[in-house]
């Protein structure tokens, strides 16, 4: 009759019946994680998300188009709005390695150089516009809308409604107080509603 083994506790099995050499102990820190948290550990190194890691080309690709859209917005111009994000980019490009956090400093570039464009364009701004009371307000009049408000009120609007950014962000692009962006928002609803509302 040969030895008896022992039983294993967890599964029954008799302990070196297969013959197999006794196993070597595992450190408990070397046990893979396991669960819902497992890849986020297994694959998770410090400062592979930094955005210094994304390039000029690819924060360009990421965000012209909406910066188009922003600039045509605030400018009430579709065919100059590429040009002044353009010429937004040119001067990001000259400072990209010492931008720490590109997007607010370019949208506010861009904010700029629409308030810019708006005052070379200032007299032809000021020239009547035809009254339509009885037509219903589209996108082309909306845009007429805006362009007939302050800089500073069409650029509150614009970034509170179509950038949908808090009242924090719109301060630090228009460089003044978060309750500053709510008076200046509050009196370009007030102007816009005589327009919508005659």
């Amino acid at each position: 009759m040969g030895e008896l083994g022992t039983l294993d506790a967890d599964t029954g099995d008799p302990a070196g019946a297969t013959g197999d050499l006794p196993a070597t102990p595992v450190r408990p820190d070397a046990i893979p994680p396991s669960g819902p948290d497992a890849s986020a550990v297994q694959g998770s190194s410090p400062g592979t998300a930094s955005t210094a890691s994304t390039t000029f080309g690819e924060f360009y690709a990421g965000h012209y188009a909406e910066l188009v859209r922003l600039a045509t917005l605030l400018s009430g111009s579709a065919d100059a709005a590429p040009d002044l994000v353009q010429d937004c980019f040119v001067r990001l490009h000259g400072r990209w390695a010492a931008v720490r956090d590109p997007l607010p400093y370019v949208r506010r570039s861009v904010v700029h150089a629409c308030a810019s464009h708006h005052r070379r364009l200032a007299r032809a701004r000021r020239l009547p516009a035809a009254v339509t009371p009885d037509s219903e307000l589209g996108a082309d009049e909306l845009e007429d809308a805006l362009a007939k408000l302050p800089a500073r009120q069409r650029a509150a609007v614009v970034l509170r409604y179509y950038g949908d950014l808090p009242d924090a962000d719109i301060a630090r692009a228009l460089r003044c107080r978060p309750g500053t962006v709510r008076s200046l928002v509050h009196r370009a609803l007030a102007d816009l509603r005589k327009v919508i509302e005659p």
